[in-house]
C-alpha cells in the first residue's frame, strides 16, 4: 500500500494522482478558454455615429513636406499605401509661410478627401505675455484682438480656397490648455471669441482642441448655448488620456448636430521606433476604443512621416501604419459604426462599421492575447454570404486571408496571437435595416463610396488617385468647362454614367439641389450610390 505522502506524486505503475490529473484538467480548460472566445454579435440595424475618417498632419515647415511617392503611399488605397482620408495642415502665423502647406493640401483635396487646419499662435502683434502660475512670459492673445484674430484665420480660409482647396473646417486653437511653446487660452476666453468672432470665419470651426481629453475646456462649451451655436465640431488629442476617460455623457447629451473628432495624438510614445512589436498593436486598441468607447468621428495622427509615425522616413509604412491601415483602408467616409460586442474575450476587442451605402459590413478585431483566439461572429438583422479578410501580425503586413463562408448568419475566423484582422463582407440590398442608439454627431456628410473589397481576392482596395474613369461608353465624359474625377472610390469601382436626377452638394455636404450649379468651383454630384467630384470652370 502506498504512504500517505506517496498520494501526491506519480504511481509506481506510471498513472497520474488525483492532483496531478486535477491540474492537467484545469490546464486543458484554461488552454480551452484562451482558444475558444465567447461570441461577438454583430447588429447591423443598431447604428452610432458616422465616421468622417482617419489621417494625419503634415507640417513642411517644421519638418518637411511629403514627397510626392509619400503622398501617394499615404492616401491611395492600394497594396502597401494607407487609405488615409483626412489632412491636417497648420495656419502658420507668419502669412508668407502659407504657400508650403499647398501642395498636399491639394493633392489630399483633389481626390475628395477632407483638409482641415490649426493654429498654433496668431500673429504675434496680436498677442501679449503674462504670467501664468508663476511662470513669466507666457502668450495669450489680446483682448482687443479677437476680431482681428479671427479675420486672421478667415484669411487662410481665403487663401486656400484662391489655391484650389476649400477647407472643411478651422480650429481656434491647438492645445489651449498646454501652451508652454505657444498661446494659452483659458474656458471664457474660447467662450467669448466663439460667442462673439467665431461666425465671421466662412468655415466650420473646430474647438476647443485639448491636449488632453480631461474635457475641462469642451464641457462649459456644451453648457453654454451661445458658444455651442457656434462651433461645429469638438476637437480634442488624446495624450495622457486613460480608456476609462474616453466616453462623455454630456456629449450624447449636448452635442446634438455637432460632429466629435479626435484631432491628434501618437501612441504609445515617441521614443520608441514605429515598428517595433507587439507595442504597436497598442495603436489598434486605441483606434478601437477611440471609435467603440469615445465615439469619435475621426481619428488623426500627429506627423503622418516620422520614425515613431504610420509612414516611416524612409517612406515605408511602419507596423503602427498598418495598425491605423486597417481602419482606414475599410472604414472610409461615411460609413456608420454599428453595434457589436466589443470586448468577448480579454484582450481581444472588435469593433464594426456599415459603409455609406449599407452595402458592405466591416469588422475589425484586435488580438493582443499571447495565443491565438478562434472567435465567432453572429450578424443580425443582415444577411452576409461570406467576407473576406486581411490581417497584420509579427510576421505578416496587411496579407489577404482565405475567405470564410457565412452560415445561418455566423462564422468562425482564427485570430492569431497578437493580430489584427479586418473582414469586409458583402450585404445582400434590402437586407438590413437601421435604428439610431445613438445622438452623437451625424450632421451632414458629403456622399462618399462603398468600402466593398474589390472582386479579386487578390489585392486590397485599389488607390482612390488612380480611379481615373475608364473609356467603357456608359462612361460620362468629361468636357473642356468641367473636370470630373470619382470622390473616395477605389479604383475597382468604375464611376458608371448617372441616369436618373442627379442630386448636387457642395464640398461641406450641405444639399444644392437637383440643378447643375453654374459658378465656378467643386462640388459633388450624387446619384443613388454613384458619386463623383465635378469642377464647374
Amino acid at each position: 500500500m502506498l504512504k500517505k505522502s506517496e498520494k501526491y506524486i506519480y504511481l509506481y505503475n506510471g498513472r497520474f494522482s488525483m492532483k496531478t490529473l486535477l491540474i492537467a484538467t484545469l490546464f486543458a480548460l484554461l488552454c480551452f478558454a484562451n482558444v475558444f472566445a465567447a461570441p461577438a454579435a454583430i447588429n447591423l440595424s443598431t447604428e452610432y455615429q458616422v465616421i468622417r475618417g482617419f489621417g494625419g498632419m503634415n507640417h513642411p515647415v517644421w519638418i518637411g513636406d511629403l514627397t510626392a511617392a509619400q503622398r501617394e503611399t499615404v492616401f491611395g488605397n492600394g497594396p502597401n499605401q494607407l487609405g488615409f482620408t483626412v489632412l491636417r495642415i497648420w495656419v502658420s502665423d507668419n502669412t508668407s509661410q502659407w504657400s508650403r502647406e499647398v501642395e498636399t493640401a491639394k493633392y489630399a483635396y483633389d481626390r475628395g478627401f477632407l483638409v482641415f487646419a490649426s493654429p498654433w499662435n496668431p500673429p504675434s502683434s496680436m498677442t501679449e505675455t503674462f504670467t501664468r502660475n508663476g511662470v513669466a512670459n507666457q502668450k495669450r492673445l489680446k483682448a482687443s484682438s479677437y476680431a482681428q484674430y479671427a479675420t486672421h484665420l478667415n484669411d487662410f480660409v481665403t487663401y486656400m480656397k484662391n489655391q484650389g482647396v476649400n477647407l472643411y473646417a478651422i480650429s481656434v486653437q491647438n492645445e489651449p490648455d498646454y501652451a508652454e511653446e505657444w498661446t494659452w487660452w483659458t474656458s471664457s476666453e474660447i467662450i467669448t471669441f466663439l460667442k462673439n468672432n467665431a461666425r465671421s470665419i466662412n468655415c466650420k470651426i473646430i474647438a476647443p482642441e485639448e491636449f488632453q481629453y480631461t474635457k475641462s475646456l469642451i464641457t462649459p462649451i456644451l453648457n453654454d448655448p451661445q458658444a455651442l451655436a457656434n462651433v461645429d465640431i469638438i476637437g480634442t488629442h488624446l495624450y495622457g488620456t486613460q480608456y476609462s476617460a474616453f466616453p462623455y455623457p454630456l456629449f450624447k447629451e449636448k452635442g446634438a448636430g455637432k460632429e466629435l473628432w479626435m484631432t491628434e495624438v501618437y501612441r504609445p510614445n515617441s521614443s520608441d521606433d514605429a515598428d517595433l512589436w507587439p507595442q504597436a498593436l497598442e495603436v489598434a486598441q486605441h483606434v478601437h476604443s477611440a471609435m467603440a468607447d469615445a465615439e469619435f468621428q475621426m481619428y488623426v495622427w500627429w506627423y503622418i512621416r516620422r520614425s515613431y509615425g504610420p509612414l516611416k522616413e524612409d517612406g515605408n509604412i511602419s507596423k503602427r501604419g498598418y495598425m491605423m491601415a486597417h481602419f482606414s483602408k475599410f472604414v472610409r467616409p461615411g460609413a456608420v459604426r454599428i453595434d457589436a460586442t466589443k470586448t468577448p474575450e480579454t484582450d481581444v476587442y472588435v469593433s464594426a462599421y456599415k459603409s455609406s451605402g449599407a452595402d458592405s459590413l466591416i469588422i475589425v478585431a484586435v488580438n493582443k492575447k499571447t495565443s491565438a483566439v478562434s472567435q465567432v461572429f453572429n450578424i443580425s438583422n443582415g444577411t452576409v454570404s461570406k467576407v473576406e479578410s486581411w490581417r497584420t501580425s509579427g510576421s505578416e503586413n496587411m496579407a489577404k486571408q482565405s475567405d470564410i463562408n457565412v452560415t445561418s448568419g455566423s462564422f468562425t475566423a482564427s485570430l492569431p496571437a497578437q493580430s489584427v484582422t479586418t473582414f469586409v463582407g458583402i450585404i445582400q440590398n434590402g437586407s438590413s435595416s437601421s435604428s439610431s442608439a445613438s445622438s452623437s454627431s451625424s450632421s451632414s456628410l458629403a456622399p462618399s463610396s462603398s468600402s466593398r473589397p474589390p472582386s479579386s481576392s487578390s489585392a486590397i482596395p485599389s488607390s482612390s488617385s488612380a480611379a481615373t474613369p475608364s473609356s467603357s461608353s456608359e462612361e460620362t465624359p468629361s468636357s473642356s468647362s468641367e473636370e470630373s474625377t470619382p470622390i473616395l472610390l477605389p479604383q475597382t469601382h468604375v464611376v458608371r454614367a448617372l441616369r436618373a436626377t442627379p442630386l448636387y452638394y457642395n464640398l461641406k455636404g450641405e444639399p444644392l439641389g437637383t440643378a447643375k450649379p453654374s459658378n465656378p468651383g467643386v462640388y459633388i454630384e450624387k446619384n443613388e450610390k454613384n458619386v463623383r467630384k465635378i469642377v464647374v470652370k
